[in-house]
């Protein structure tokens, strides 16, 4: 799965959570998706959640924003960097991001960064459409 795929099935899949809190206030949606509570009511959200392990070595995780809104990608390459293809980076360039390199490509490595899941971000750009604050991740979109 390329990240365009994982991108659009995922935003199907919070879009359809949120719709069903539509009865919640804000505060009480981003609280909802609480990692301990995402993965016993929504276990299909995540392949973690049934493994019980988390993708961040965090005590409170909260899951509203999985993945990042400075997280750039493009499935056709973004730029050449030393003859490999970059695929990913980090808009902010967060001093907790890494790259994973292959032969041929490098990819964003996020796991060190905690930056979407703190409370103070996830109210700072909180939208109940999570494409909306997501729009500029798909470089290859042309929307930046």
């Amino acid at each position: 799965m390329n990240y365009g795929e994982w991108y659009s099935q995922h935003a199907q899949k919070h879009g359809d959570i949120v719709k069903s809190l539509s009865h919640l206030s804000d505060e009480e949606v981003m609280e909802y998706f609480d990692f301990d509570n995402m993965k016993i009511k929504h276990p299909d959200f995540c392949p973690l959640y049934p493994k019980d392990q988390k993708c961040h070595d965090m005590e409170s995780l909260n899951c509203y924003f999985c993945a990042c809104m400075h997280f750039r990608f493009d499935d056709n390459s973004i730029r050449i960097e030393d003859d490999k293809r970059v695929y990913s980076y980090c808009s902010i360039e967060s001093k907790n991001s890494a790259k994973f390199e292959t032969k041929d490509s490098i990819h964003n490595d996020c796991s060190n960064c905690k930056v979407p899941h703190k409370p103070h971000v996830i109210k700072k750009y909180f939208d109940r459409d999570w494409r909306v604050v997501m729009r500029d991740c798909d470089s290859g979109k042309g929307d930046n």
